[in-house]
C-alpha cells in the first residue's frame, strides 16, 4: 500500500520535468521547413506572396515554379485554394485581387508536363 504514493509521486514527477525539458529547456525548433508542410493559413499567406512577386516581375514561368514548391498538384490548385481561404478569411480586397491574376494568367498558359526548377 506504501508503494502507492510513491508510484503517483514519481509519474508526477516525471512528467513535470519530461514537460519541463521539452517545452523550456530544449524546445523543437523547425528550421528550413519546407512550404508543402505549410497550414492552410500560411500557406494562403505564401500564394499570396508569390502572386505580389508575379505582379512585380511579370513572370508567369517563375510564379509556377515557385508553387511547385508546394507539391505535386497543377499550381491553379493552389492558388484558387488559397483564394477560397482568402475569402473566408475576410482578405483585402486588393490581396484577392492580385490572387485572382495570377490564377486568371496560370489558366491561360498551356499547361506543360514538367517545370523546369533552376
Amino acid at each position: 500500500m506504501r508503494t502507492t504514493p510513491r508510484l503517483l509521486f514519481g509519474l508526477v514527477l516525471g512528467l513535470i520535468i519530461g514537460l519541463l525539458f521539452g517545452w523550456i529547456i530544449r524546445p523543437v525548433e523547425y528550421v528550413d521547413t519546407a512550404p508543402a508542410s505549410l497550414r492552410e493559413d500560411y500557406r494562403a499567406e505564401f500564394i499570396l506572396m508569390i502572386a505580389e512577386a508575379y505582379t512585380q516581375e511579370e513572370d508567369l514561368e517563375l510564379a509556377r515554379v515557385r508553387l511547385a514548391s508546394l507539391g505535386s498538384q497543377p499550381p491553379i490548385n493552389f492558388v484558387i485554394a488559397a483564394i477560397d481561404f482568402a475569402v473566408e478569411a475576410s482578405f483585402n480586397q486588393n490581396d484577392l485581387q492580385t490572387m485572382n491574376r495570377l490564377a486568371v494568367d496560370l489558366r491561360s498558359m498551356p499547361a506543360s508536363a514538367e517545370i523546369d526548377i533552376p
